[in-house]
């Protein structure tokens, strides 16, 4: 995969013969024991699950024995302390550790019912449906329209062109911010424009899924409360999955809590007061 990081959308992740056209919480919630899955609701559809999931670096476990069920078009927020294996979950979702040298996945992480992991999955397939938001703002150094409609054009999507990065912009409550300087350069936004530009980015090519690394951790508080914001609208659209250090913005934010512990342990899910409040 390309620096650029880009995730391009698909009907499909399993290899086949077809040309690709590219390469807050309820209060009162019962908490769910180590290594069990959550039981949804009868109105929730459950979309990524990982059962008996451990990851190595090496020799090194970065995560052991996680079992987790993350719903549709909910936010699922991931916390704990630094070196707990929260990001290293997030990218085994879409196979992002297999960019890692001596990274190994033991056990099952389903999307769709399918394991993500088999010999049959294309992970540039997989990207496109499962798209990536990560800490530090990344726009490409093109201007602010050539940012958005870059994943379009390189999967071939062309028609009505200025419709989708202006949809996709509206998306990422940037729109009004930017419509009468698409040509300018992205890097040139501030750090809050550049970071909702790269949910634009990601988003316009209409995945079912959105990963965020810490997407406001190296933002001011006026961008972070924006992020939070406009995290809150896609989980209409979109599967919301994000990793924070800052309980209270899990709290925020969030559906579902994941709690993992120095070690890579999954402690408590769907939790967010009590004993690790």
């Amino acid at each position: 995969m390309s620096n650029e990081n880009v995730t391009t959308s698909g009907s499909d992740f399993a290899t086949d013969d077809e040309d690709e056209s590219v390469a807050s919480p309820t209060p009162g919630s019962e908490a769910v024991e180590t290594g069990e899955p959550s039981q949804a609701s009868a109105t929730e559809r459950t979309v990524i699950e990982s059962r008996n999931l451990d990851v190595y670096y090496g020799t090194t476990q970065a995560l052991q024995d996680v079992s987790i069920e993350i719903p549709e078009r909910q936010v699922t927020a991931m916390i704990g302390p630094s070196g707990c294996g929260k990001s290293t979950f997030l990218r085994c979702i879409n196979r992002m550790n297999d960019l890692i040298d001596a990274a190994r996945v033991e056990g099952d992480l389903l999307f769709e019912g399918k394991n993500v992991y088999d010999d049959d999955v294309d992970p540039v397939a997989l990207r496109r449906r499962i798209g990536m938001v990560f800490q530090q703002p990344n726009p490409f150094p093109k201007s602010i329209y050539d940012n958005v409609a870059y994943g379009l054009r390189l999967q071939g999507d062309t028609e009505n062109l200025d419709a989708k990065v202006e949809e996709a912009l509206k998306g990422a409550a940037l729109w009004d911010e930017v419509k009468d300087q698409l040509d300018e350069s992205g890097l040139d936004l501030s750090g809050g424009q550049q970071q909702r530009l790269c949910i634009a980015r990601a988003i316009a090519v209409d995945p079912e899924v959105i990963l965020m690394d810490e997407p406001a951790s190296a933002l001011d508080p006026v961008a972070t409360s924006q992020i939070e914001d406009l995290i809150d609208d896609l989980a209409r659209d979109y599967t919301v999955v994000i990793v924070t250090h800052n309980m209270q913005q899990a709290a925020r934010i969030s559906d579902k809590t994941a709690v993992f512990l120095t070690g890579g342990e999954l402690v408590e899910f769907d939790y967010i007061t009590g004993k690790f409040g």
